[in-house]
């Protein structure tokens, strides 16, 4: 008989689907040139009830840089000065990619980095990302007539654009048994100017029991370096919204579609799956902000966060 007394650590539904991957994923090409191994339609869950978060242990990740990236999504942000400034690198290697090849200046990432925090122009012109996340969730585009007269009737765009958080949490708090209580990055029609299209691409809610879950659509899945800051992410904004909505937490579905580890991240998955997870840490608010758009990073108190150390592995542009 199975043995149901003993239950086992949250992070091993990670650790395994990153050993699956890596056993039986399929050998795939992709943009980068470095080839992955894929899976595809792969799912976790988490329970965020007890004030848990889904923050690895068995390798150090660093959920300051995740509070910083989601309050920069937030406000709004597309471009990296912000992020720099907070010392948050990992949206360079887009940018810094795009310069290099139009320049052909050599520039090292710290020097392209120290340039954009300090020249604003220089961090108009090369540190945009075009409209990703921050610009979709914020201000998709919306399109409403002109004044002109006569047959053909003309279109502005709407600077504002539709703010999809706000109408989220409006919905949340209104119709709560709504099944429309969802929001998204993926704008076909500005994909092409996007530096990189969104890889978390639909979120969705659900109330029940004065609880809040959530659940992500990831399209594409970088097991190794992206979804243990995608699955903090999206459990990070779970918390939030509860908080705001007067709700508590309930839990966090992760779905993924293309989900891939890289040929060249095999040291970071053996040296991995050797380690033992430890307690996951939990989350208390330092207080309640007025919106979802006032919170700071002093707001965030990760509490009893150990973990084994950071494992280094290259990121594919």
């Amino acid at each position: 008989m199975l043995d149901r007394t003993h239950k086992p650590h949250p992070e091993q539904a990670y650790l395994e689907l990153l050993e699956r991957v890596w056993r039986e994923g399929s050998p795939r090409r992709d943009r980068t040139g470095v080839g992955t191994r894929a899976l595809f339609g792969q799912t976790l869950r988490f329970d965020l009830s007890d004030g848990t978060m889904p923050l690895l242990t068995t390798k150090r990740v660093s959920w300051k840089t995740i509070v910083r990236e989601l309050l920069w999504f937030l406000d709004g942000g597309t471009n990296i000065r912000p992020l720099l400034r907070d010392k948050v690198t990992i949206w360079t290697d887009w940018p810094l990619a795009k310069y290099r090849s139009e320049t052909g200046d050599p520039i090292s990432q710290k020097d392209f980095e120290a340039r954009i925090v300090a020249d604003e122009a220089f961090a108009e012109r090369w540190g945009d990302l075009g409209p990703v996340y921050g610009a979709q969730w914020r201000h998709w585009p919306l399109f409403v007539p002109t004044d002109v007269e006569g047959e053909e009737q003309l279109y502005r765009r709407d600077p504002e654009g539709i703010d999809q958080i706000a109408k989220l949490i409006h919905d949340i708090r209104t119709n709560p048994t709504s099944r429309r209580l969802m929001f998204t990055g993926w704008n076909v029609a500005e994909l092409d100017g996007m530096a990189l299209p969104p890889c978390h691409t639909t979120y969705q809610y659900f109330v029940a029991n004065g609880r809040l879950s959530g659940l992500l659509h990831q399209r594409s899945c970088d097991v190794g370096l992206g979804v243990p800051y995608n699955i903090m992410t999206a459990s990070l904004l779970i918390r939030m919204l509860a908080q705001q909505c007067d709700l508590e937490p309930g839990e966090f579905v992760w779905f993924g579609g293309d989900t891939h580890v890289y040929e060249n991240h095999g040291d970071l998955v053996r040296e991995q799956l050797s380690r033992t997870p430890l307690p996951w840490p939990k989350l208390r608010f330092a207080r309640k902000p007025a919106s979802i758009l006032d919170y700071k990073f002093e707001d965030f108190v990760i509490e009893d966060y150990q973990s084994h150390p950071a494992i280094e592995a290259p990121i594919a542009v």
